[in-house]
């Protein structure tokens, strides 16, 4: 075993006065202008140690210069190697975690196993789908220790298969190779398969969406799934019709679900059937907001459109376009009816989406009141210094005329 490097031979970067608080009070990130100077070269993914304005050390973290974000904290304290040893105590930590949520149990066997930031992973997701995990390398600190931690996920929980689904633009980003597909155990392995509140899922590897299931969205399926029975409901943007799917077990009179995406749509239609909702539901491939202006008078609309707002600098667009599907929503609700609007965009948080839906309801001649507004599950845990961690927003509204 190669010997780790003391923290006094480790390259250092060092925040500039006014940068230092956040990753001080536990902020997992440095952004490029929070450095004030280098000291040494760090190469891609090498460790580096974090210091403050005066040179005193805050962490260990790995570095990636070509993004903005040119180093994320693993760990605060100075002597401690960022190595296989830091990652499995990392890793047990989330299982545990997971554990202590009731995860796995005999109705729900897939869920977020590890999640980043939230498990002191920075960048690093592994979604776990009954006996297979999916995997995202984030950074290319992470992508140059991938068969590290692939060694460890197979030692701890002994999967089927490991499946890479780490995102092109993200590898592209952060300067090194994407290799979808499988790593290790069952190379012939053609889908995903588990259990989600009872509800059966099967996602074909061919579905290349992240990791292949939204696990943050559980507490808004088992919310629409309460707020279903007897009423009409449409779920624009559907994909594989997890929440259509919730809507029609909960006892809805119809469902539509929508979706521009034909191969998403036949999964959605499979699950239908594998799990005897078919009859309850109908599946309308179509852009959504068009989709929507050609349907009114449900009792329950749902939009979750995908990442509107890649970064804050895209706020102001993405505003008006979560705008714009706000009124379409609202239009396509009967007065009284309820309309579910989510963002997970970071840069469209809480208010925002608030603003969205009460200028597009302004727009369709409603007005909205909200009921609740929820977020990611507590498998996707948030540090509290680390406001980015909270993506997720859902607000669910009553539709009421003016």
């Amino acid at each position: 075993m190669s010997r780790q490097p003391e923290h006094s031979e480790l390259p250092r970067l060092i925040l500039a006065r006014g940068h230092v608080q956040p990753v001080w009070a536990g902020h997992p990130w440095v952004f490029a202008q929070a450095v004030a100077r280098w000291e040494g070269k760090p190469g891609a993914g090498d460790e580096v140690l974090v210091c403050d304005a005066h040179g005193m050390p805050l962490g260990r973290a790995l570095h990636s210069p070509g993004s903005a974000i040119v180093a994320r904290v693993f760990t605060r304290s100075a002597d401690c190697a960022i190595d296989p040893g830091l990652f499995e105590q990392r890793l047990r930590q989330a299982i545990e975690r997971r554990t202590r949520l009731g995860l796995p149990s005999r109705e729900t066997t897939g869920y977020r196993l590890v999640h980043a930031e939230g498990d002191d992973l920075p960048g690093l997701i592994v979604d776990r789908m009954g006996d297979a995990l999916c995997v995202q390398w984030g950074s290319i600190g992470l992508a140059q220790r991938a068969e590290q931690l692939l060694e460890l996920l197979e030692h701890l929980l002994a999967p089927r298969a490991i499946v890479d689904r780490t995102s092109q633009r993200i590898a592209q980003q952060e300067g090194f190779s994407a290799t979808p597909g499988v790593r290790r155990g069952d190379a012939q392995l053609a889908a995903l398969e588990f259990l989600e509140r009872g509800l059966q899922q099967r996602i074909p590897l061919s579905l290349g969406q992240k990791t292949g299931f939204y696990f943050d969205q559980r507490p808004l399926r088992e919310r629409v799934e309460q707020l279903s029975q007897g009423r009409r409901v449409l779920d624009a943007y559907c994909f594989t019709g997890s929440l259509a799917l919730s809507a029609a077990r909960g006892g809805a009179s119809e469902v539509v679900g929508i979706d521009s995406s034909g191969p998403a749509l036949a999964v959605a239609a499979e699950l239908a059937e594998l799990n005897q909702l078919s009859e309850r539901v109908r599946w309308i491939e179509g852009d959504a907001p068009a989709q929507l202006a050609r349907h009114g008078d449900f009792d329950l609309v749902i939009c979750d459109p995908p990442k509107l707002a890649p970064g804050r600098g895209a706020r102001g667009r993405a505003l008006e376009a979560m705008r714009r599907i706000a009124a379409a929503a609202h239009r396509a609700t009967r007065p009284g009816g309820v309309v579910i609007l989510s963002s997970c965009s970071a840069a469209l948080g809480p208010a925002e989406l608030m603003r969205a839906l009460a200028l597009g309801a302004r727009d369709a001649a409603r007005r909205a009141v909200v009921w609740e507004r929820l977020s990611q599950g507590p498998d996707h845990p948030v540090p509290a210094a680390f406001p980015e961690g909270q993506y997720l927003s859902t607000v669910i509204a009553e539709s009421l005329a003016v």
